[in-house]
């Protein structure tokens, strides 16, 4: 009996962990409690300072410059005229001034840089969530491991009171006289490996309450109970975040691609410098002067090579490579998706053959019991059809819980959305 019971739980102590709590409710506490949920503020907030560095791009310039210098030679004028004094250039220089540029125009490349930090955003978020989905399949694993040990338990309890009332019908016949004292001792040890069972699924338990903490942050109390419910249906759309960014990744293609385009249009900006040196903006007049000039430019990078050309042929590739690994992952996931349907339905039938094994040998057990009172059978015999019994409850409740578990799966494959989950799209 024992052996059976631990082969029946064996699927479920792999994982394990939680409290008086829905399934819902673990999965929202696992997502909060994660240490890289933290990203999503630090992502927003990388955004938020990179959009700000763009917007400076339409403010002005200022650089401030200073310069002395000695040259060997400067500008002479060959010609000597009488009379007439020709100025001459020193070989030294002074000069500081301030130098302004301010952006008129930049060919859209500011929007678009800001459209990228966007949308390098959402691919990031999006990321952050697929890594947060994944926790998802532990947490329901670890639930389903304290579900299954809940209602096992109901029914090795519920046994171990039949054995008690046997037991006490059977002491009352040794001391009639009536019945061997072997008879008791048969009861005894069945009950002793019933308890023993009880053991291991306080000991399963335990483990999985462990493991729910450790994913939730949350205490749960030992002998809470678990609650398990869910809107199921087969015809509800593919929700995955992974989905999603794969998406946004496509987008951020997009706009790559036209930032692109706008490093090759024409850039507008102006310019001035006001300084004081010697000389000033007049060569020959040696000596200290103070000067501004102001003026607009224009600069336009109108043959690149077909550089742009090229790299925009690699977005476009990875626009395909990425509607490729969309394509593929939908395809695996339909294929999970028929398995599990599969999976869903023998479950289901499973339950049903339960139901009419389990209705049988409670017939059985009744009527041993009532051969057990009138002699007519060993205590063995009656322990014998009590464990069948016992062992058909028990896989009747393991089908009933595996079934939970795999529509539950059956959903997360398809893309759960929960409270507090965020869409980046």
């Amino acid at each position: 009996m024992r052996k059976i019971l631990i082969l029946l739980l064996f699927p479920f102590q792999l994982a394990v962990a939680q409290n008086n709590v829905q399934l819902d409710s673990c999965y929202v506490w696992a997502r909060q409690n994660y240490p890289n949920l933290k990203q999503s503020e630090l992502w927003k907030e990388i955004n938020s300072l990179s959009i700000q560095n763009h917007e400076t791009n339409y403010l002005p310039q200022v650089t401030l410059n200073g310069q002395i210098s000695y040259q060997s030679a400067v500008t002479e004028v060959p010609v000597s005229m009488p009379g007439i004094s020709i100025p001459t250039v020193s070989k030294d220089r002074y000069n500081a001034y301030a130098e302004l540029q301010q952006t008129i125009y930049d060919g859209g490349l500011t929007k678009t840089n800001k459209t990228l930090e966007t949308a390098i955003l959402k691919s990031n978020l999006s990321q952050l969530e697929v890594e947060l989905y994944k926790l998802n399949e532990q947490v329901a694993q670890a639930f389903f491991t304290a579900l299954i040990v809940d209602q096992q338990k109901e029914v090795i309890l519920a046994q171990i009171k039949t054995i008690d009332e046997q037991l006490s019908r059977v002491e009352s016949g040794i001391r009639n006289g009536v019945t061997e004292p072997s008879a008791a001792m048969v009861l005894k040890a069945e009950r002793i490996n019933l308890e023993q069972n009880i053991v291991e699924l306080d000991a399963a338990k335990s483990a999985s309450h462990q493991m729910l903490e450790l994913l939730t942050g949350k205490q749960f109390d030992k002998n809470g109970t678990f609650t398990y419910q869910t809107n199921f249906s087969f015809n509800s759309e593919l929700l995955r975040p992974e989905l999603q960014l794969l998406g946004n990744q496509r987008e951020q293609l997009v706009v790559q691609s036209d930032l692109l385009s706008k490093t090759r249009n024409p850039k507008l900006f102006g310019f001035g410098q006001l300084g004081y040196g010697k000389p000033g903006l007049n060569m020959l007049l040696d000596e200290f002067k103070g000067y501004y000039l102001l003026g607009v430019g224009i600069s336009w990078n109108a043959f690149d090579w077909k550089q742009t050309s090229r790299q925009q042929q690699v977005l476009k590739l990875r626009q395909e490579m990425l509607q490729s690994q969309e394509a593929t992952f939908i395809q695996n996931l339909n294929l999970l998706l028929i398995q599990q349907k599969e999976q869903i339905g023998k479950l289901e039938q499973l339950i049903t053959n339960d139901e009419s094994l389990v209705e049988l040998r409670s017939g059985i057990t009744k009527a041993a019991a009532s051969k057990l009172e009138n002699e007519t059978i060993t205590t063995s015999d009656y322990v014998q059809e009590l464990q069948a019994e016992t062992i058909a409850k028990l896989k009747r409740e393991l089908h009933k819980i595996q079934l939970n578990e795999a529509r539950e799966k059956y959903v997360l494959i398809k893309g759960k959305t929960l409270p507090g989950t965020t869409t980046h799209n």
